[in-house]
């Protein structure tokens, strides 16, 4: 047996090195094991309420160590989950949280989306599938992207893809120049503008399936940003002559007092008498 120095076997001191390395391994795992309960037990629960436009219930729950780390989080919640249809499914909604309350986190809509699985299922073989993406402007100061999908019965030639990206533009930029973004985006998950689409592009060729497959809000107002208006919007909110305006005096009202009397009609004028002229030399 070998022995160093001081007169203890070699083979001894790697064994006592063995087991001090191993005590020290031990202690790392507990104390790093006992960060990670501390981490998860100074978390809270968060409730998730949903847009006013989708009702406001809670949608959700989330985790947070603190609630100022919450605003920005981006939440998806399928469509089934508030509205209880079950054909509603396959369109997940994109929620962010806006500002938190206590314990209950307030949110904004953002976007849409449809299942990858969804769009796999509505694509065949021997079909042409058409994707567009437009932009346009709500009426009450929202950019919003929507990208519509056309599949058609057949291959189609490319003029004809185009034409029905250019109808699909039109509806998509007429819709929102006239409705606000909760009115766009109900039309939107409820399939009323894929009916519209449908019935513009049916004529081009017929079509076998009109999705609107993502929509996106790149754009929202300013607050106090004032909107425009149409003519006949002002022509409508403006208030009557008699009332005034803000920070004018309202005109006061004109009585009517008698009627004047009528003029008395100018005199008749006499006609002169006619002299004859001496033409003959007599008078």
């Amino acid at each position: 047996m070998r022995t160093n120095e001081s007169g203890v076997g070699v083979a001894e001191d790697e064994k006592k090195s063995k087991k001090e390395e191993k005590a020290e391994k031990e202690e790392k795992r507990s104390t790093s094991a006992r960060k990670i309960k501390d981490k998860w037990r100074a978390k809270e629960w968060y409730k998730v309420f949903a847009p006013d436009m989708f009702g406001g219930q809670q949608v959700a729950e989330t985790l947070a160590a603190d609630p100022a780390l919450l605003p920005g989080r981006i939440v998806s919640v399928a469509l089934q989950d508030i509205t209880g249809d079950f054909s509603k499914m396959h369109i997940k909604l994109n929620l962010r949280i806006k500002r938190v309350a206590g314990f209950d986190a307030h949110t904004d809509f953002i976007g849409h989306d449809l299942t990858s699985d969804y769009i796999r299922r509505l694509t065949r073989r021997k079909h042409s599938k058409m994707d567009g993406v437009f932009e346009a402007r709500t009426k009450d100061g929202y950019t919003i992207k929507i990208k519509p999908m056309a599949i058609t019965e057949k291959r189609i030639q490319t003029s004809q893809q185009k034409a029905i990206r250019n109808l699909m533009k039109g509806v998509v930029a007429s819709a929102a120049a006239k409705q606000t973004l909760g009115e766009i985006i109900k039309d939107v998950l409820s399939g009323d503008m894929a009916k519209i689409i449908f019935k513009e592009c049916k004529p081009v060729y017929p079509i076998r399936k009109i999705e609107i497959r993502r929509s996106q809000i790149i754009v929202f107002p300013e607050p106090g940003m004032e909107m425009p208006t149409t003519p006949a919007e002002d022509a409508e909110a403006a208030p009557p002559a008699a009332e005034g305006t803000a920070g004018v005096p309202a005109t006061p009202p004109v009585t009517p007092g008698p009627s004047p009397s009528p003029a008395p009609p100018p005199p008749p004028v006499k006609p002169k008498p006619e002299i004859a002229e001496d033409g003959d030399g007599e008078e």
